[in-house]
């Protein structure tokens, strides 16, 4: 989980700021042995929200499958892309094999914080 739960919240914290959620983002993933889901998601926006902290982790929670096999899922984790990630880091380069970088589900989690008034 260390690499795929790293990834994902890369991924999640970036789609909220590309939402217009938040300028700034901190989020904390934390899993224990033998449960799929996490047993916490806690979200930091460091002052910068255009909502409350709360609503965004339920919607985090709502939008996304946090569980190992949904983030497998919804980052495409089983390709070969690792030695990519071997020099110049996992983090901050725009590589279309990188999906933990791309913030496709930005609109949908704005809606979904929108849409609950």
């Amino acid at each position: 989980m260390d690499r795929s739960g790293a990834y994902i919240a890369r991924n999640v914290a970036k789609t909220i700021v590309a939402s217009g959620l938040a300028s700034r983002c901190t989020l904390q993933i934390a899993y224990a042995i033998g449960m799929p889901e996490p047993v916490s998601v806690y979200v930091e926006l460091h002052g910068t929200g255009a909502v409350d902290e709360r609503r965004v982790e339920d919607a985090i929670r709502e939008e996304f499958d946090l569980t190992p096999a949904g983030i497998i899922r919804e980052l495409d984790l089983l390709r070969p892309v690792y030695r990519k990630t071997a020099a110049y880091g996992h983090f901050g380069r725009q590589l279309p094999e990188f999906t933990w970088e791309q913030t496709r589900r930005a609109e949908s989690l704005r809606e979904r914080l929108q849409g609950r008034g």
